[in-house]
């Protein structure tokens, strides 16, 4: 037995998604998607689409993808961090044990800028956090 599908479907795109509602109770058993509405989770804008109107469970169910969308998205904002904090270490790595003067001398003074950043505003934000305490 086939595993039954979702009632709506998210393409997903930058800012949110076009949301279909996934129809197979037709007469030539097809998949068939009718798009209904389009997502913004930037803003939290649910438009309909093609002037119809949205129905309470619509809602429910774009309200609730787009909670889950928002949560994913931070937790992969966090890994992306922490894969940065890795990434810096085997940079660190490369520089001590591997890196030519000639590579050095080509990523030096980028890095040192970037780093130079990066440092101000976490200190910075760590310092507005101290005050707010």
């Amino acid at each position: 037995m086939a595993p039954e599908l979702p009632e709506y479907y998210f393409r997903v795109r930058d800012n949110g998604a076009f949301v279909f509602r996934v129809d197979t109770e037709n007469r030539q058993r097809r998949i068939e998607m009718e798009q209904v509405a389009v997502v913004n989770i930037r803003n939290g804008e649910i438009k309909p689409h093609g002037g119809r109107k949205l129905t309470k469970a619509d809602m429910r169910e774009i309200e609730h993808w787009m909670e889950h969308r928002i949560a994913l998205l931070a937790e992969r904002d966090i890994d992306d961090i922490f894969r940065a904090v890795d990434y810096l270490n085997q940079v660190t790595h490369w520089s001590h044990s591997k890196a030519s003067d000639k590579q050095l001398e080509e990523v030096t003074d980028d890095l040192l800028l970037a780093m130079h950043d990066l440092r101000s505003v976490l200190v910075r934000k760590k310092a507005d956090r101290l005050l707010k305490k």
